[in-house]
């Protein structure tokens, strides 16, 4: 169950421990917690972090195989928390210790910044290998935060990239040991923590607002 810490300056906003799939409950439960983190005044950065074997897994495709005509709706509401993150303003370090795969590769894209494991666990975009095509707003996340060149790959061979790998590809920021991945993320955002306000938010928002207008769209989320 997702929940929220503050640390000074720093919330530390913390998946679960299990595959922390995209469960319409647990996107609920994350939005609500954005929120607390949007009414905090001050200073105030965000780390997304987990515990175990996996950050996240990304969509629930069980949950979705048993809701297919709820599909769109879902799909809506999962590139929403895309845009929320890209666009929040505050900024955000993803602090992956575990496995981030499909959609949960993408929200780690949403992040500002990323922080990976260096000696295990893989970042991974597997929709060729699953026969689930990106939806457009989903394309133009992933080119809009990678290299054409390290989005191309990422997209069309499913690679799997250890911590090391995602770092020469640009797919992440920092690498670190297992037990060094939340401090080092946590010292990462507190350091940008006075950036905090609708500034860097209208700035984000600006940068990004072709991306933002395709992850926002509710009447067509599937293209």
């Amino acid at each position: 169950m997702p929940q929220l810490d503050r640390h000074d300056d720093v919330f530390v906003l913390t998946l679960g421990d299990d595959e922390n799939r995209f469960h319409p409950d647990a996107l609920i439960e994350i939005n609500g917690l954005l929120d607390e983190v949007a009414a905090a005044e001050g200073s105030k950065a965000l780390v997304t972090a987990a515990s175990g074997k996996f950050w996240s897994t990304g969509l629930d495709l069980d949950w979705l195989g048993a809701n297919e005509d709820r599909r769109a709706e879902y799909v809506a509401s999962v590139q929403q928390l895309f845009a929320r993150y890209l666009s929040m303003p505050v900024i955000t370090v993803a602090a992956v210790q575990g496995h981030a795969f499909g959609a949960g590769a993408m929200l780690t894209l949403s992040h500002d910044f990323r922080v990976m494991r260096d000696d295990r666990g893989f970042w991974c975009l597997p929709e060729v290998d699953i026969k689930i095509p990106f939806t457009p707003a989903m394309a133009a996340l992933v080119q809009s935060r990678l290299t054409p060149q390290a989005a191309h790959e990422a997209m069309t061979t499913g690679r799997r990239y250890g911590g090391g790998e995602a770092q020469r590809a640009g797919i992440v920021d920092l690498v670190a040991s297992e037990n060094e991945v939340l401090p080092v993320a946590q010292s990462a955002a507190k350091a940008l923590a006075d950036k905090a306000g609708d500034t860097l938010g209208a700035i984000k928002t600006g940068m990004y607002a072709a991306v933002l207008e395709l992850l926002n769209d509710q009447d067509n989320p599937l293209g």
